[in-house]
């Protein structure tokens, strides 16, 4: 019979992978409370603003932008398209290439939720005092970029 394993002399509350995870938990739940007129995701907020700022963005480019695996971002340009948010056009260089546009609803959507997803980001932020927020919000873009290419869908933005 294989004698089972000690139990890792260590506790949850220890260890920053359990607590990152937490907190993405945490900021979704927030996000989602707060945009839940609007019905959209963080990676469904992420696309529209992405595309919002650069029109005719490719499929593959804006999955790398925002850090998203590049198989799973055309099902979320799918429901953003069946709602009719954004639209895929061919490129007249490569006919398999998607460019992505905002339709006007598409605009006018992002337009609308931005005070709430703003409301959000605040609500996240809100234990800490106004004087560690930024330093906070460097530390986490530091472990980000340095970590950055170990991401199954590493960002080209970082």
């Amino acid at each position: 019979m294989k004698k089972a394993a000690n139990p890792p002399d260590f506790d949850l509350d220890a260890l920053p992978g359990h607590y990152i995870r937490r907190l993405h938990q945490i900021g979704v739940a927030i996000f989602l409370q707060e945009t839940a007129d609007h019905g959209v995701t963080p990676v469904q907020y992420a696309s529209l603003h992405t595309v919002a700022l650069s029109p005719g963005i490719d499929q593959r480019t804006l999955a790398r932008t925002i850090g998203f695996d590049t198989s799973t971002i055309a099902g979320v340009i799918d429901r953003l398209e069946a709602r009719g948010l954004m639209v895929r056009s061919a490129s007249l260089e490569d006919r398999r290439v998607r460019l992505l546009t905002l339709t006007n609803e598409g605009q006018a959507l992002l337009a609308a939720v931005v005070p709430d997803m703003l409301r959000a980001q605040e609500r996240i932020l809100d234990p800490l005092p106004r004087s560690e927020r930024r330093e906070f919000m460097r530390m986490l873009r530091a472990l980000v970029t340095a970590n950055n290419e170990l991401s199954r869908a590493p960002s080209e933005a970082e």
